[in-house]
């Protein structure tokens, strides 16, 4: 199994370091991983992205992580963790990652927006990465097909910056793409 990287911190980080640091890490090469399913990892993780064991949470940090590190989202939707060995499906309520911080250089069409996730990977928001909002819920593209919903002060302090650029529909601008913050 992979070894657990540290979370990276966005604070006190500008946009450049934080983009530097992400394309840093190195992840496992789980797309390239096919081994036969094994059946279900008694895993959850809940709609807070707490992740659970036979329902317990699971209390240790690096091992969340690691974990993060072997999700992987299936084309049906569903989602699992991978080795090279084995598969196992693991329940997702909503979203395997929280967005529980924010920062943003810049503003309208030049700002660049990073989010920190919970399980301390960063994301920076725009192409790669975008923003959509399926009915009311904001989701955060990740890696893959996985996503993140974005914890509400992090989602009020988005919508902040949206309503203070005074566009029509209200959205934000990140690394060059606009991102609408209401459902079409």
């Amino acid at each position: 199994m992979p070894s657990s990287q540290d979370p990276i911190r966005i604070a006190g980080h500008s946009l450049a370091e934080i983009a530097r640091l992400a394309a840093e890490r190195r992840l496992p090469p789980v797309a390239s991983w096919n081994p036969p399913h094994c059946g279900h990892s008694d895993m959850r993780i809940a709609r807070d992205g707490s992740w659970y064991h036979q329902g317990e949470p699971i209390q240790r940090e690096a091992m969340v992580r690691l974990f993060s590190t072997i999700l992987r989202r299936e084309s049906d939707g569903s989602h699992v963790l991978v080795t090279p060995a084995e598969k196992l499906t693991i329940d997702v309520e909503l979203a395997p990652f929280v967005a529980t911080a924010m920062t943003s250089e810049g503003s309208g069409h030049q700002r660049r927006i990073a989010f920190e996730l919970n399980n301390g990977d960063p994301v920076l928001l725009g192409p790669g990465h975008p923003l959509r909002l399926e009915g009311e819920i904001p989701l955060l593209g990740v890696r893959d097909g996985l996503q993140a919903s974005l914890a509400r002060p992090v989602y009020y302090e988005l919508a902040e910056l949206a309503l203070d650029e005074g566009g029509d529909p209200p959205g934000v601008w990140s690394d060059g793409c606009f991102f609408p913050l209401q459902s079409a």
